[in-house]
């Protein structure tokens, strides 16, 4: 033996606490057995346990010297040793006091670096001093050789239950079933010590906890303590084996699932029923192609994108990115036109098919088309039809496109509120599309079709960004040429799409929005045409709907006329629309409960379908002192107001306005007052009437808001109407911006205020004379019947309001 460098006995070897309590019928001389001094392995993560056979890799130049000390020496014996921590350095301080001594077996294999060994563990053993040499570490050593067992009721019960307990887990885990066996062969069943020895060792408890068992020399503490690691072990292996069996159930499921659709795709294949997925999807792009004409940009990014769909697995995510994107770029009518009619005669008979009325529309239409078939396209058309609901602005649009032959393509920009809506998404988001307009394009099949951007007045923006702003791009004919869409990333032409927008007002379409489009004004109808638009069109159409022939239901012109003047006096006829139905809707009631007898609807019948009239007679011609018509606009088109005044005496003056007036109409009113105070002796009124009198006025309906800059002559003319006690000419209407110097300004919505009046029944009008031009460009039936007045000062609107009347027709 070398002399050792140091020689380190163990800290507490003698006073140390730490040492464990031996029996003393435990400890046996051995000399001949096994040796006192004993080199040493440490081990790592787990300790040896004695009775079990070990094979054993060492690596390290000092631990295969330490081997090759123990197998110089007759006794061929081993210490195993396992270290407090794992990281720490193979030194006697990082040793624990217990350990294993062993018989070397039979060298597997050896070389400078490493060894491997086959090692029998025999008897645990307590270091009492510990030296560090050049041959490695080396120890002497106390043996602790188990004593005869003394096997009572309670050691027996203990190692049945351990039996049990292994029983279980050979039926869990199979892997145990050749080492229990191995061990019953060589083991008595009366050894509790080794048997709780052997079933420590079988489980995959913490090397420290299970060193803790190696240092427990009283059995019966031993086997308590391994009991307890079993029955954790077991429950270990019971978790273990549900979390196997359920992902294997979930991998043999996707496998089994796997095989079919391979064996089905074979079998399909074989039988020509199917071509594999990607193959198809590539063929049919490759066809769609065929008939396209794509710009060189688009060209390139369809041959980029079909290259990596041949490449890509279709499993993989980045193959429905790219078959997506393919599928839109093969499916837009790239290059494809309908071919457009220029044929002005054909398009005359769709037009007076379509509609009644609207002549000024159906000739600037046509206007539009003779100036295609001069040039030859229509191309960097935008038309806006604006007017008030009802009027038949989408019909129109649909009009349009059958006279020109082309496809027609709907869609609503009513509170739209994301830019992407217009431009698209781009294709890193998931679940991007293209915008609108790309998609309406591949729904109408064709690069020319007529798209109606419907409701554009009522367009929002957000924090999303501002759809108008978006539409400048697309509505602009220098533009849309190339329009690029964010999800395509590829120009595309628009500039062959006829658009037509729709409004109700132009006041909330952006200015620049606006510059972009051609207006044209769908004002309304008068109550002669609304009667032609029942008879030809709405009457027919309810029948069909309620499952009604012909000559079932019969509504008397004179009924029609009362039902538009009592019961729908809008500008369009979507509410003439709705009474006709209700009507329908009470006749399908009385065929289906039996009535077999013609249903003929009269005015005096009209009450039984619809109840009372809306409107009265008294409710637009007023003939009474300080009660004036004047005539509006409103979205809905023109309408007429009944303005009021009354004064009542009192020691201080006063004026007050009333009816939801906006600022605009404050204003106006307040100029009337004004204009009316400083002028009473030139209409016979006494100077100092306003200083005994509060006024009041009001604009009925008080629950309707009210604004704009044309009821100045109305106010004043009820003002001095409520001061002189006249009241004005019978059917009379007026508007009229006023000044203070009495000065009559112009004002918008001629047609539409010169229908409301023909509606309400009035026929003479007072107009400003800057609008004289506005009212001579209106149709014939729009002028015959009235009696128009024209004024430069308030004096001429005073003289007509209060004078006897003209004869009809007259123009002054």
């Amino acid at each position: 033996m070398r002399t050792p460098k140091t020689a380190t006995p163990l800290a507490g070897d003698e006073n140390n606490d730490v040492t464990p309590e031996l029996p003393s019928e435990g400890l046996v001389v051995a000399a001949e057995l096994l040796p006192n001094g004993l080199p040493l392995i440490p081990l790592r993560p787990r300790p040896a346990f004695p009775g079990i056979f070990i094979p054993m890799a060492i690596n390290g130049a000092d631990k295969v010297a330490t081997v090759k000390r123990a197998l110089d020496n007759p006794s061929q014996a081993l210490g195993l040793v396992l270290v407090r921590d794992p990281d720490g350095r193979d030194e006697p301080a990082n040793l624990h006091r217990v350990g294993v001594a062993c018989k070397i077996l039979k060298v597997i294999h050896s070389d400078d670096d490493s060894i491997h060994l086959l090692l029998n563990s025999l008897e645990r053993f307590i270091i009492e001093e510990i030296a560090e040499t050049d041959g490695g570490l080396f120890a002497r050593v106390r043996y602790h050789f188990t004593a005869e067992p003394l096997v009572n009721p309670e050691l027996k019960a203990y190692s049945m239950a351990i039996l049990a307990t292994l029983k279980e887990l050979v039926q869990i885990n199979p892997l145990y079933s050749e080492e229990i066996k191995m061990f019953l062969n060589r083991s008595s069943m009366d050894d509790p010590g080794r048997l709780a020895d052997f079933a420590a060792n079988l489980t995959s408890a913490d090397g420290q906890e299970l060193q803790g068992i190696l240092e427990t020399f009283d059995v019966r503490t031993r086997i308590d303590r391994v009991l307890v690691l079993l029955k954790k072990e077991l429950e270990v292996s019971r978790l273990q084996t549900r979390i196997t069996k359920h992902i294997e159930e979930k991998v043999s499921s996707q496998q089994r699932e796997f095989f079919l659709r391979e064996q089905l795709k074979a079998i399909k294949k074989e039988l020509g029923l199917e071509k594999e997925g990607k193959t198809s999807e590539i063929e049919k792009f490759e066809e769609r192609l065929k008939g396209l004409k794509l710009n060189p940009e688009a060209q390139k990014a369809v041959d980029d994108e079909m290259e990596k769909l041949r490449l890509l697995e279709p499993a993989s995510a980045e193959y429905n990115v790219t078959r997506n994107y393919l599928d839109w770029l093969t499916i837009l009518p790239w290059g494809k036109q309908s071919r457009d009619s220029y044929d002005l005669r054909r398009a005359r008979k769709v037009l007076d098919r379509d509609h009644y009325g609207l002549q000024d529309v159906k000739e600037r239409i046509l206007e539009f088309i003779a100036v295609g078939k001069m040039k030859g396209d229509i191309s960097g058309s935008i038309l806006c039809l604006v007017g008030p609901p009802g009027v038949g602005k989408t019909s129109v649009g649909h009009s349009i496109a059958d006279a020109l032959k082309r496809n027609f393509y709907r869609f609503s920009l009513g509170g739209m509120r994301d830019e992407a809506e217009i431009k698209g998404h781009r294709r890193t988001y998931i679940g991007a599309m293209p915008g609108k307009f790309i998609q309406a394009l591949k729904s109408a099949g064709s690069a020319n079709p007529v798209l109606m951007l419907d409701e554009i007045d009522k367009i929002g923006a957000s924090f999303q960004g501002d759809p108008a702003s978006a539409l400048l791009e697309v509505l602009d004919a220098e533009q849309n040429n190339a329009f690029r869409d964010h999800y395509l990333d590829v120009p595309f032409d628009l500039g062959n799409v006829l658009f037509v927008a729709t409004a109700n007002l132009l006041d909330t379409i952006p200015a620049p929005l606006l510059d972009r489009m051609e207006v044209i004004r769908l004002s309304g109808y008068i109550l002669a045409e609304k009667v032609e638009i029942a008879r030809r069109y709405l009457i027919p159409k309810a029948l069909k709907n309620h499952g009604l022939k012909k000559g079932q239901v019969e509504i008397r012109p004179n009924a029609l006329e009362a039902i538009i003047d009592g019961y729908a006096r809008e500008a369009g006829v979507r509410t003439l629309e709705n009474r006709i139905k209700k009507i329908m809707r009470k006749a399908a009631m009385q065929f289906a409960s039996g009535n077999s007898s013609r249903i003929v609807v009269t005015v005096a019948a009209l009450t039984d379908f619809l109840g009372k009239p809306v409107f009265t007679e008294d409710e637009v011609i007023a003939s009474t002192p300080g009660v004036v018509t004047g005539l509006a606009w409103t979205s809905l088109g023109g309408a007429t107001l009944q303005i009021e005044a009354a004064a009542v005496p009192s020691k201080a003056k006063g004026f007050k306005q009333t009816g939801q007036l906006g600022s605009v109409m404050i204003e106006s009113s307040e100029i009337a007052y004004s204009y009316v105070m400083a002028h009473l002796t030139d209409y016979g009124a006494p100077a100092n009437y306003f200083d005994k009198h509060f006024v009041h006025l009001h604009v009925p309906a008080g629950a309707t808001p009210k604004d704009g800059p044309s009821a100045g002559v109305t106010m004043t003319t009820a003002l001095l109407s409520m001061i002189t006690g006249q009241t004005t000419r019978a059917k009379l209407g007026m508007t009229g911006e006023l000044t203070l110097t009495g000065r009559v300004l112009p004002i918008g919505g001629v047609k539409e205020k010169t229908i409301a009046a023909r509606r309400a029944g009035l026929t003479a009008l007072i107009f400003p004379e800057a609008n004289r031009k506005d009212f001579e460009e209106l149709d014939d039936y729009l002028r015959e019947g009235l009696e128009v007045h024209y004024a430069h000062d308030y004096s001429e609107v005073y003289r007509v309001a209060f004078a006897e009347p003209s004869p009809v027709n007259s123009q002054s």
